[in-house]
């Protein structure tokens, strides 16, 4: 017995001084390594760690990220009355830091506020963090606020993010930012026609840009630009990603893009009459959703979306909304559509007003694009099936495409729904492609299993013209 309780309590001491080593090496580890774990928690989760222990009273202020979103901040109020929190916070935090001695510079700045504050304490941590070495910028504000113009003579900030109501102003002809390479701009409001492209030239290393522009961004140009145009102009020799999104443009605008170093492209929304794509050797990834004016006539549209895809010709990959194919279809003949002799993989994507059209819209695609190997369809619909289908929309084509007869391998459609138009589509393509391996079929998640089951009977009836196609049910 006495045994026993020997034993027992030298297995409780050995539990004991687990523990205790346990302990110890937390508090063998090094501040940096510590403050290295800590960057990866929100700020405020960050701070909390310091009363813990007295070790750990300061290492928060090691740490070179501050991020403060208030939709994680959970017990912020979100009332008129909150008008001022997010400048109690950074004064406190201010405060906090400011308290010991060898709290690290923050390298990584990200506030996202969504209810109004006092504009003052955001625009006091932005120049007091530029002039010590920041390198990331993330800010979205709803509260209206001028940049200041120390911003754009920071020599270390690698990444600026800005989306709300930031007024942009033309930037200094002075001012540099030498290793920006990382730029979004979202819902920023210009105050002169020239205040996007004076920025872009003062960023001689940029690689990734995010620009999206709404007609109300530019409400704040002064009376004497707002009779001018617009200018997105893109002049820089860096760039390899530019994402283009222009939503109820209604104000006359220039789209002027020379990047020689390009290699992904995406565009979204209007288009106006002047547009200007040249010196883009090195594109090689294309999404394209051209959005058509409810004032442009189909043959206008037509003739702006086919003068801006003639200088992208390069291209291995593109991504195409479906709807701006079948207005092209409306509008246009085969021969229009500019032939790209390197496109590889081609994807139609989006919802359309009738899938009767689709195989007319897409053809013209296929004609054009000697060497596709991978198609690919996610197609949604938007008005359901009962719209009026041409009878040629059914029948076989008269010829095949250069590509189904000796260059296509794989075709995906994801959300068939088996109704006639659709498998007929699948139909023709089995039917065509004569090195066809591999038509993948993701039915749509809305179908019973009785439904899904009648479209893989009926599908595996398909004639195929390649003697090792498979179809695959995903």
């Amino acid at each position: 017995m006495k045994e026993q309780r020997r034993e027992t309590k030298e297995k409780e001491e050995s539990l004991s001084a687990s523990e205790d080593e346990k302990l110890d090496f937390i508090s063998r580890v090094p501040d940096s390594i510590l403050s290295y774990i800590l960057s990866f928690l929100q700020t405020r989760e960050a701070v909390c760690t310091s009363i813990l222990s007295s070790r750990w009273r300061t290492v928060w202020t090691l740490v070179p990220t501050l991020d403060l979103d208030q939709e994680k901040l959970s017990k912020i109020s979100v009332d008129q009355s909150s008008c001022t929190t997010l400048g109690d916070i950074l004064s406190n935090l201010w405060m906090l830091r400011s308290t010991v001695p060898n709290s690290t510079p923050i390298q990584k700045l990200r506030i996202h506020w969504f209810t109004p504050c006092f504009p003052l304490h955001a625009h006091t941590w932005i120049r007091a963090n530029i002039l010590h070495g920041l390198q990331d910028l993330d800010l979205s504000i709803s509260t209206p606020l001028e940049l200041p113009r120390c911003l754009f003579f920071c020599t270390t900030l690698v990444l600026l993010k800005l989306k709300g109501q930031f007024l942009l102003n033309p930037v200094p002809s002075a001012s540099t930012l030498p290793s920006l390479k990382t730029l979004l701009l979202q819902r920023v409001h210009y105050a002169n026609p020239n205040s996007l492209s004076t920025l872009l030239a003062a960023c001689p290393v940029l690689q990734d840009l995010t620009l999206t522009v709404f007609g109300s961004d530019l409400e704040y140009l002064d009376n004497d630009a707002a009779a001018a145009e617009f200018n997105i102009i893109v002049l820089v020799p860096t760039l390899e990603t530019f994402l283009l999104r222009l939503q109820n443009l209604w104000y006359s605008h220039k789209i002027q893009i020379n990047t020689p170093a390009l290699k992904s492209f995406q565009f979204l929304g209007w288009l106006g009459e002047d547009v200007v794509l040249e010196n883009l050797p090195n594109l090689v990834k294309l999404f394209l959703h051209p959005e058509k004016h409810i004032f442009t006539s189909y043959k206008e549209y037509s003739n702006r979306v086919l003068d801006f895809m003639r200088p992208l010709y390069n291209v291995k990959s593109m991504e195409f909304h479906i709807k701006a194919a079948q207005f092209l279809n409306h509008a246009s003949k085969i021969d229009d559509v500019p032939m790209f002799h390197n496109l590889s993989s081609l994807k139609f994507y989006g919802g359309v007003w009738c899938k009767s059209y689709v195989w007319n819209a897409v053809r013209p695609f296929l004609c054009r694009a000697p060497k596709l190997q991978t198609l690919a369809f996610e197609l949604t619909n938007w008005l359901g099936y009962d719209c009026y289908a041409p009878v040629d929309c059914l029948e076989e084509p008269l010829d095949v495409p250069e590509c189904l007869s000796s260059h296509l391998t794989t075709c995906y459609h994801k959300g068939l729904s088996g109704n006639d138009i659709e498998m007929q589509l699948v139909r023709q393509i089995l039917k065509a492609a004569r090195v066809l391996k591999t038509m993948n079929i993701t039915v749509g998640s809305d179908l019973d299993s009785k439904a899904k089951l009648h479209i893989h009977e009926e599908l595996v009836t398909f004639p195929r013209s390649s003697q090792t196609c498979q179809i695959v049910f995903d």
